[in-house]
């Protein structure tokens, strides 16, 4: 199984200087850790005209160093990057004993095949890619003459962080590389290249360094360059259990002793899966989750069911099973705790539609467990009746994520479209990239359906290609529906995604504001709202004049 390979070169040395408030810091996580979060590479260079750079450009890098790994491994990495060097500038402009501590920061995470860089101050990246050396990064200094290496952005300088952003594809024999200005004012871009292609890689650094001083420069200098060896071909499911690695367990029988578990009895059975319910030495149940017998030698199966169990690991919350943690295991499955209850669907054929107060309360929970997947970066892809389960406790559950997606992490699939029809957006159809307005739109559906029994486009059938039109509003089909929630269930279901709720969390709002501050949309004119509903009180109303006409000619 082939990994992302790379060889570094580093080189950091404060020249004339008393010290050196350079800080250079590579990182290379675990196998595992290293295809989510990836290999991080910085350099740091502390601000020398205010106090302390060298502490602020360590201690920059260490907090970098420690803190990114232990952020999610499902948040996208500019997020990760910004969540944490926004909270370190809090950390250097209130350590500085009156005065901030300053440093820049270029810092690059390679992972799987590519690359993404963030940079504030005036360190510069290159890439190095069949012969030509290109620029990365743009230096953040005042451009008036005299001025060139006086900052206007460093971390720690200002209270709100802007920190440039940048991703790139990774090929093999790429050489991406790192340097203060000590280096690259003095030398210039040729100069940098030519040492870099006549120098041996590991060597190629230090030379950088000898070359910048016998030009002049008068700077501590530092240098960190990596090579791309190898591009993986694995995917996250390969990295996280090589398929050679787990048997599945095999058909497992009432009453059977399996690594520890009783089974109680299979629990449901599908073509993607086989739950069994087992019992633990308390006397507690869970569920066990694997795979059919006809999927034993599916290796792409395998890998979704490990990629399965990763998600729900990574977004435990209120709204997700709970896991048992599993220490050891000889075969590929996993276990959830199982909770008193029933989905939305056994509960809607059990006790018809939802009260419109029941239904608020079961949307606000929906909305904010949607909300919780997305801050993860994950997307769940089959939000639907069935997936969700009401547990006798009260909580409302979101259950498969057989089809979750993480941007960045995992592929889409090709071929057909992930999801169940009628819960499906248009664009997924279409097959658009997964995005978050995907389960805006699955969750709008689900609500509407609860609601109403019917869809806002009607039911889909697996094998239709649906011509979407008009949806029509929940109140066609329940008076007691008022106008706001009309227009929050249509905007959730529109056909174009930007027209949908940005954020779970802005539907929230304004669902908890809907009585109290009616959307723009209600004041629409009836005939633009519901067409259909205004021609019936048009028809009727002239009914009405008609025979009132006629009463009182008959009258005279």
């Amino acid at each position: 199984m082939t990994t992302l390979q790379l060889s570094i070169s580093e080189a950091s040395d404060k020249g004339p200087r008393a010290q050196n408030q350079d800080a250079v810091r590579v990182v290379t996580p675990a196998p595992r850790l290293a295809t989510s979060k990836g290999h991080l590479l910085a350099v740091a260079d502390g601000v020398s005209q205010c106090q302390d750079g060298g502490l602020a450009a360590n201690a920059t890098l260490q907090a970098l160093a420690l803190d990114y790994y232990s952020t999610p491994e499902t948040w996208a990495i500019p997020h990760a990057l910004d969540k944490l060097l926004t909270a370190h500038n809090r950390w250097l402009r209130a350590n500085g004993g009156g005065q901030p501590l300053l440093t820049t920061l270029t810092a690059l995470v390679l992972r799987g095949c590519r690359y993404t860089l963030a940079h504030i101050g005036d360190c510069r990246a290159y890439l190095l890619r069949s012969g030509k050396l290109r620029h990365l990064t743009t230096e953040h200094v005042w451009e008036q003459p005299g001025m060139e290496h006086v900052l206007k952005r460093a971390l720690g300088l200002d209270e709100h962080l802007l920190m440039d952003y940048s991703e790139g594809e990774l090929r093999a024999d790429d050489q991406l590389l790192i340097v203060s200005d000590g280096i690259w004012a003095v030398l210039k871009d040729n100069e940098i290249l030519q040492c870099l292609q006549e120098q041996p890689f590991d060597q190629a650094c230090a030379q950088l360094l000898q070359r910048a001083y016998r030009a002049g420069s008068q700077d501590n200098a530092s240098a960190l360059l990596v090579r791309v060896d190898a591009l993986p071909e694995a995917s996250l499911g390969d990295a996280l259990a090589p398929l050679d690695e787990r048997a599945l367990p095999p058909l497992l029988k009432t009453g059977q002793d399996f690594e520890g578990w009783e089974v109680v009895n299979v629990r449901a059975e599908s073509r993607q899966s086989v739950l069994y319910r087992v019992r633990d030495q308390l006397n507690q149940t869970w569920l066990l989750k694997t795979l059919p017998a006809a999927l034993h030698k599916d290796e792409q199966a395998r890998q979704a069911l490990v990629l399965e169990e990763w998600f729900m690991r990574r977004v435990a919350s209120a709204f997700t099973p709970e896991l048992h943690p599993l220490p050891q295991r000889r075969h590929l499955y996993y276990v959830m705790r199982e909770y008193a209850g029933v989905t939305l669907e056994e509960q809607r054929r059990q006790h018809g539609l939802l009260s419109i107060p029941a239904w608020r309360e079961l949307a606000a929970q929906l909305i904010k467990a949607v909300g919780k997947l997305h801050q993860r970066n994950l997307i769940h892809r089959d939000i639907k009746p069935e997936n969700l389960h009401q547990g006798d406790d009260g909580q409302l559950r979101l259950l498969d994520f057989g089809l979750t997606y993480c941007p960045g992490l995992t592929q889409a699939q090709d071929g057909k479209a992930p999801g169940t029809p009628s819960y499906m957006a248009p664009e997924v159809l279409n097959g658009a990239e997964p995005h978050a307005q995907q389960d805006i739109y699955s969750t709008g559906v689900t609500l509407y359906f609860l609601l109403t029994g019917h869809y806002p486009y009607g039911e889909v059938e697996a094998f239709q290609r649906p011509r979407f039109g008009k949806p029509v509003p929940p109140s066609r089909y329940r008076p007691d529906v008022p106008p706001w929630l009309d227009d929050l269930l249509l905007r959730a279901v529109a056909l174009e995604p930007k027209e949908r709720f940005e954020t779970a969390e802005q539907w929230l709002l304004e669902l908890a504001q809907g009585e109290s501050r009616p959307l723009h949309t209600s004041h629409q004119p009836l005939l633009q709202r519901d067409p259909l509903r205004f021609w019936r009180y048009f028809a009727m109303a002239s009914l009405a004049l008609n025979l009132l006409l006629a009463i009182l000619l008959l009258n005279q």
